[in-house]
């Protein structure tokens, strides 16, 4: 088994916030791929309405996690939580006290790894 902390983070668009999911979204992304080497995964998707998003993420580690919630807090999340609403927030993986203290304010759930493998 391998460190690596997963999350699926299932969003509303707030109202008339449709048009901002695009520029923040690809500002996001690429500030991640090119400052975070820990991300492995990194996945935008939207509903064609532009009413419901999801993101996929994965890191190598708690750390790599934490890496990436530091630079999320100090450089998105007002615009973020001006965008979106979080409905559901699922963490996969042996997630560290400190992932799980700095996502708790996002109502996320834990899931720890019992077994399986990635190709």
């Amino acid at each position: 088994m391998n460190d690596h902390i997963e999350w699926v983070l299932e969003m509303n668009v707030q109202d008339g916030q449709g048009d901002a999911v695009q520029p923040l979204v690809d500002e996001m992304v690429a500030a991640t791929l090119k400052t975070e080497p820990g991300a492995l995964t990194y996945e935008y998707y939207v509903t064609p309405d532009r009413t419901r998003c999801t993101v996929l993420e994965c890191y190598v580690d708690s750390d790599a996690a934490m890496t990436h919630l530091a630079n999320f807090g100090a450089n998105f999340a007002d615009r973020f939580l001006t965008t979106f609403t979080p409905v559901r927030f699922t963490v996969y993986g042996p997630a560290n006290d400190d992932v799980q203290s700095a996502l708790a304010g996002f109502g996320a759930t834990f899931e720890g790894r019992v077994g399986g493998f990635h190709r």
